[in-house]
Parts: structure tokens; sequence; C-alpha cells
């Protein structure tokens, strides 16, 4: 089964189809409606604004196939953005709606009030397992993984949580309910162990 990774104009998608080119799996960049509704897995990466984000998925009319992949109960990856945008809402310049698959928020991080640290959160942090998820198979405890984000979500079902992550507190690395797989970090810069994910999301 091929892996097809969702072009809306809003991340480096090169860099996701090399690393699953590096494990051995074939993906291919799409970014029509038809060619989402006829894929086997889908990753919906991003880097950038939430609200612009969602905006073009609706312009480009891609939100709904999206969800309808979701809900087909075939393998979903979303990446940073990709794992924002599941949620109903996100909190960066206003309040906008989100693709609404999971309820929940997307929220700034307040660390740099609260203790002085930087935002965006960047570079290597660890993943701290809460539930063994079949794309962390294989990974050692405590590795880490490569961050670039503002903010970050917050589930109102806390069971979807797989990973968390410290950052002046405890926040929500990565997420997976049934076929959905959403990571905050970025498998594709995360060397060795963003290779294993990627490779275990490619073998699902």
């Amino acid at each position: 089964m091929s892996i097809s990774i969702i072009d809306y104009g809003m991340a480096n998608l090169r860099s996701v189809q090399k690393a699953f080119e590096q494990v051995g799996a074939h993906a291919k960049i799409i970014s029509q409606p038809e060619e989402i509704d006829r894929a086997d897995k889908i990753v919906l990466p991003g880097v950038g604004a939430f609200q612009d984000a969602v905006a073009t998925l609706r312009e480009q009319k891609l939100d709904a196939p999206i969800v309808r992949h979701i809900e087909t109960g075939k393998p979903f990856l979303g990446i940073c953005l990709g794992l924002q945008m599941l949620f109903d809402i996100g909190y960066e310049d206003g309040e906008h709606r989100g693709l609404g698959v999971l309820k929940g928020k997307c929220i700034r991080f307040d660390v740099d009030q609260r203790l002085g640290l930087k935002v965006p959160h960047m570079g290597w942090n660890q993943l701290d397992v809460r539930r063994p998820a079949p794309i962390l198979r294989d990974l050692p405890a405590g590795c880490g993984v490569y961050f670039v984000h503002g903010y970050h979500v917050v589930p109102a079902d806390d069971s979807v949580v797989a990973t968390t992550t410290d950052y002046g507190g405890s926040f929500v690395s990565s997420i997976w309910r049934d076929n959905i797989f959403a990571t905050q970090f970025h498998p594709e810069k995360s060397q060795k162990v963003g290779l294993q994910i990627l490779s275990n999301f490619a073998a699902l």
C-alpha cells in the first residue's frame, strides 16, 4: 500500500517523502480531493499558522476528503500542524475552527511568561510514552525527537494521548485513536527515532 502526502502549500513535503523513501516505503505527493479519496494511507504535514492552514484546506476542498479518509478507518498520520488541525479550535491570532475530528483545542505555550522559556519550543526533547501506539513500536525509552512549535494541543479526552513531553510542564506530543496517529514533533527531522516511527506507520 502506498503512502500519499498531502500538498496544500504549507509544508516541506520533500523531506517527509525522502524520509519514507529511506525506510523503503513508497510515498507520493498528492494535492487533489479525489486523490485523497483513492489513497490507502495519508500523511498531513504542516508548518506555519493554524488559521492559514485550515483556510487553505477548505479553499482547496481537501478538508472533507481528509475527514472521510479517517472515518473509513484508513491510516492517517498528522505531523505538527497536521496534528493541531484535527482538533475543534485553534487559538492562534484569534479563534479558528479546526477539522473537528477530535475534541479539544490548540493553545499557545505560556512558558515564556511563566518561566522565561523560549517560545516557540524548538529543538530536541524527550518522549514520555503514555500509551504504546503502533507507530511507537521498538523505540528506546526516553528517546529524543525534534520540535518546532509555539502551540500545543489540549485534548478533551485524555485517552487519545500517546506521548507527552516536558517543556516547563507536560504537554501532549503525540496522539493515537484507532487509525489516527499524529505527532507534534517532526519525525522526518528526528533521525533514527523518526525513521522508526515512519517505518512503523508504513507497515500498518
